[in-house]
């Protein structure tokens, strides 16, 4: 057992009880609504979740709801937050609750880890916060407290390190297991911050982080990365036609972003006489074409450089879905990235 861990509950949570923020899925700990949150707080700040959360469970507040909610619909729900894939899991996994668990969220570490997309992680947490089960809830929050806690120099990106501080906590897990792995991600959250803005004046567990000891808060948690961006050019067409509507189409093949709907686009920045090759193949006679703007999208490991062209067609093509403006920005689920290829008027 880690020494020093083996210290940190009583004054954390201490600490915890007095400063926990209110959050809404805090407020009853009912498992669909903390497994929705922790869902949409994998890659994504609690800032940019609140709305979202609270527009999602309005709209599917239950696990028998999300199970039969239409793709479509789903994804609208989750525009804008990004790894979409996310939502999808979420719908495999209510419709596996409602079959393998009979409608009932399990209440098991073990059976929770079978859902798809839940992680060790999100599994933990729910099963700690929800059901009282004593299993660490290991994020990057947490790594990093543990980190500096410690001294410990491994790189918190490779899996055998998490592997060994979701050991130690393990050793140390008290009885309020749920509230403990919430003051740890609340801890790593709001006062030990990345990046050098940590807070260690606010911290309750200063009299026992080596790094605050020993002056190493800059230098911990040791980040080595091993993966190289890409970046991918891309030219996006916003093609009108004649009664006002925008052409739009769906990303069937598996990979980014599919299953959502997109604006037509081509790989690689193309010339406009190219350009004009292309609207030809696709049926479409443009009355006029012209560049408007561009736009970079940052996704895990790629990068979209995007151009965006405007093309005014003097009739429709049987290629694409034709949409109204409306539509567009209430039925369809577009990603962001398309989104920044809109004129303005309509991301409001």
């Amino acid at each position: 057992m880690n020494e020093i861990l083996s210290q940190i509950a009583a004054p954390l949570l201490r600490w915890f009880a007095d400063n926990k923020r209110d959050l809404p899925w805090r407020r009853d700990a009912a498992p669909y609504h903390v497994w929705v949150s922790e869902i949409m707080l994998q890659q994504t700040r609690i800032e940019a979740v609140t709305d979202y959360y609270a527009r999602f469970t309005a709209a599917l507040p239950d696990v028998r709801a999300l199970s039969e909610v239409e793709d479509d619909a789903l994804l609208k729900l989750w525009e804008g937050l990004g790894y979409y894939s996310r939502a999808r899991n979420l719908k495999k996994a209510a419709q596996m609750i409602m079959t393998d668990f009979g409608g009932v969220f399990p209440s098991r570490y073990a059976d929770i880890i079978r859902l798809p997309g839940v992680g060790e992680y999100t599994a933990g947490a729910i099963a700690s916060i929800c059901f009282g089960e004593r299993v660490p809830a290991v994020d990057g929050n947490v790594l990093r407290v543990v980190a500096r806690l410690t001294g410990c120099r491994d790189n918190v990106l490779l899996p055998e390190t998490k592997k060994s501080v979701t050991r130690q906590l393990a050793a140390v897990m008290p009885d309020a297991a749920g509230a403990f792995n919430e003051s740890l991600m609340e801890l790593g959250e709001t006062v030990c911050l990345p990046n050098g803005a940590a807070q260690c004046a606010r911290c309750p567990l200063q009299a026992h982080c080596t790094a605050y000891r020993e002056a190493l808060t800059n230098e911990l948690p040791v980040r080595i990365k091993k993966t190289k961006r890409t970046h991918s050019e891309k030219t996006v067409l916003l093609i009108t036609a004649p009664d006002g509507t925008l052409a739009l189409e769906k990303r069937e093949a598996p990979g980014l972003l599919h299953g959502m709907y997109q604006l037509p686009n081509v790989e690689g920045h193309v010339s406009e006489a190219r350009l004009t090759e292309i609207l030809a193949e696709w049926g479409l006679q443009p009355q006029a074409v012209a560049f408007y703007k561009d736009a970079k999208h940052v996704f895990t490991h790629i990068d979209w450089l995007m151009k965006g062209w405007r093309v005014t067609a003097s009739r429709k093509s049987g290629r694409f879905l034709w949409v109204s403006r409306a539509d567009m920005q209430n039925a369809y689920p577009l990603p962001t990235a398309f989104r920044k290829m809109l004129p303005a008027e309509q991301t409001k």
